[in-house]
């Protein structure tokens, strides 16, 4: 996650991959995990319900159209 806080990779978080093998698609973030090695993996659900698994790193969080 670029610029962003650790805090912000929540459950349910629209975020945009901006790294690795699935740059460029976006979805919402669902079941983050912590391997034995300290990497954070999250799974992203896309629109159509397509589902990849790809590294925290990879993303950036998109902010809520009503929040600030």
């Amino acid at each position: 996650m670029s610029n962003d806080s650790p805090a912000a990779l929540v459950d349910g978080a629209a975020c945009q991959v901006v790294g690795g093998t699935h740059v460029g698609k976006s979805g919402l973030v669902r079941d983050i995990k912590t391997s034995k090695t300290g990497r954070v993996t999250i799974t992203v659900v896309q629109a159509d319900g397509e589902r990849f698994k790809t590294l925290a790193k990879n993303v950036v969080v998109q902010k809520a159209a009503g929040r600030r």
